[in-house]
């Protein structure tokens, strides 16, 4: 008798992002250590220009006395180590705006030779730089067939001399570069002289070769356009307006007040923590396609962004019981807390008071069924995917990573599409943005699953987690790549027998050394990377350039915790016994 995810069908795995060996090299001491800590750095930035509206061009001694008044509120006064990282990041951001205006074909993006895979890169050099043979092993392929497909000129080289020839035919009036520090620092003056509008992205390291930049930053700067008036949105503070909407009160004023008992515990489980992921997704896609820009988020908006949570909410009182987990934000489940029917009720009413709001949103008839329809479509594939993994678990066997992404996609992707149609349909543009946004949901669903699944099993993970095996696209990974005793050990463990002789730490080990944790750190990009690219099918430049903000914004707050000692001094994440990170 043949297993029900026999029936499942083989995702496709998008073409894997581009990745050299040193993609996990920790950038140098004067630069951030982290994606977080960069982005941390940006928004300080910005804040300040805000504040003080500093005016390019400006000499980089100019820049330096910025640079160390954004550092002091840092918390980095009289430490210089940010500085000049810092002046950079503020020069990029002081021209921000001019760039957004000057048109794709008169930019030039220019890239350092030292982004190639140096030992494997079979692309030659001529008189103006190198000549990229699209191999796919680093990233200049990727930056390069964008930034030409926009209209940009493309060099990959190093040189003031090159660059200025390039600008004094007055064809090139704005540059995106990468670079690492020093080279900055060298060429500064020649590009300030001409008062160019200039961005700057750091490469994380300076050895000349093999280096690594911050992916998101250059995507984000290449794609940079007037056309997108969203691009001043901040979407910190949209996402704090939109957690505010969940305190006791804004529940009341949204919903209406509670009735009985039974109403109070299922909108304190609403109002429990959680990331608000699905409702701000709604609300940016509305911003990203209203008409009326710029005034107040209607009530009605809130209420149908409300009615996301309330579905995922739901589902995870549901999804508790069904895998007998006892704890979520570091409290008793609901089942736990109040009992498994009191729960089951609760998650039941969660529901249908998520339909409620949208029926009784002012919005047109044809809205309502639109609206209605999309969140059933995708209430059922959600618990499609649930369903294949419980039956799974009554009769569990060890399923290929495919299937497993194929579950993820089932299970995670449908409250992101959900949240993102509703916001489009509210916006009344959902005929014209419905197809790319479940392609780019399908993808974004799979890489937020990842992440949570490197997590539930990551160093934090209790010792206990084992015992309530799951499909995991890391241990499904982990028994592909075993080999021997190993791979004996991963069926077993499949196939849940004699789980409590299995230690997680000899799992995260064996992980490692196979490279499965690697394995899905690029399945995390890739899929990533996959939801970005979709958006190029968008005509929409609003709603295009938002979301691949929103991207970036979701997983730079999501932090993946490491799997053993050797891998998190591998990556620079924690240091050795003597102190010091290898």
């Amino acid at each position: 008798m043949s297993s029900p995810v026999d029936s499942i069908q083989t995702i496709k795995v998008p073409k894997p992002v581009p990745v050299t060996t040193t993609r996990f090299r920790p950038p140098k001491k004067y630069i951030p250590q982290t994606k977080i800590e960069r982005d941390h750095f940006l928004a300080a930035i910005r804040d300040y220009i805000e504040k003080e509206n500093p005016v390019p061009p400006m000499p980089l001694e100019e820049l330096d006395v910025h640079a160390r008044v954004i550092l002091k509120g840092l918390g980095y006064e009289g430490d210089e180590t940010y500085l000049h990282y810092t002046a950079v990041c503020l020069n990029n951001e002081m021209w921000r705006e001019t760039l957004a205006e000057i048109p794709y074909e008169r930019r030039l993006l220019l890239m350092p030779k030292c982004l190639r895979v140096e030992d494997k890169c079979p692309a030659p050099f001529d008189e103006f730089g190198l000549l990229c043979k699209q191999c796919g092993l680093c990233s200049i392929q990727d930056f390069q067939n964008e930034a030409e497909r926009l209209g940009y000129a493309v060099l990959v080289a190093e040189g003031s001399a090159i660059v200025m020839s390039l600008i004094q035919t007055g064809q090139i009036e704005a540059i995106v570069g990468i670079s690492c520090l020093p080279v900055l620092e060298r060429t500064f003056p020649y590009v300030e002289a001409a008062a160019i509008p200039s961005i700057a992205v750091p490469l994380l390291q300076d050895d000349c070769i093999n280096t690594t930049v911050d992916i998101d930053w250059v995507w984000e700067y290449i794609h940079l356009t007037s056309d997108d008036k969203t691009r001043r949105l901040d979407l910190n503070s949209l996402h704090e307006e939109v957690k505010e909407w969940f305190t006791a009160e804004s529940i009341e004023s949204i919903m209406g007040p509670a009735e009985g008992r039974q109403e109070e515990i299922a909108r304190e489980w609403l109002a429990r923590d959680g990331k608000r992921w699905r409702p701000f997704l709604t609300a940016a896609a509305f911003e990203a396609l209203r008409d009326d820009r710029g005034e107040p988020i209607p009530e009605d908006l809130k209420k149908i962004a409300v009615a996301t949570e309330l579905f995922h909410k739901a589902s995870l009182i549901h999804d508790d019981i069904e895998d007998e987990d006892h704890g979520r934000y570091d409290q008793p489940t609901l089942h736990v807390e109040h009992s498994i029917p009191v729960a089951l009720n609760a998650g039941d009413l969660l529901i249908g008071e998520g339909y409620r709001l949208i029926g009784e949103s002012e919005i047109s008839d044809a809205q309502k069924t639109e609206m209605l329809l999309v969140s059933s479509r995708g209430q059922r594939e959600l618990c499609r995917g649930q369903g294949a993994e419980l039956v799974w678990a009554q009769d569990p066997k060890p399923l290929k990573s495919k299937q497993v992404l194929e579950i993820f996609r089932q299970k995670t992707a449908p409250a992101f599409e959900v949240a993102l149609k509703l916001g489009a349909s509210y916006a009344g543009k959902l005929d014209e943005v419905g197809e790319v946004l479940e392609k780019y949901s399908e993808n974004l669903g799979i890489a937020y699953q990842i992440r949570d699944d490197m997590d539930d099993l990551g160093a934090d993970a209790g010792d206990n987690e084992l015992e309530k095996m799951r499909p995991s696209v890391l241990l499904a990974l982990a028994r592909e790549r075993a080999k021997g005793d190993d791979k004996a050990l991963m069926e077993s463990l499949w196939s849940h027998e004699d789980l409590e002789d299995i230690a997680i730490h000899k799992i995260r080990t064996l992980a490692h050394e196979v490279e499965a944790d690697e394995k899905c750190l690029l399945l995390l990009e890739t899929y990533k990377d996959a939801a970005v690219r979709n958006l190029a099918e968008l005509d929409n430049a609003n709603l295009k350039g938002l979301l691949r903000r929103v991207m970036g914004k979701i997983f730079n707050d999501l932090e993946i915790k490491g799997w053993c000692r050797e891998f998190e001094v591998k990556n620079g994440v924690r240091e050795d016994e003597a102190g010091t990170a290898e």
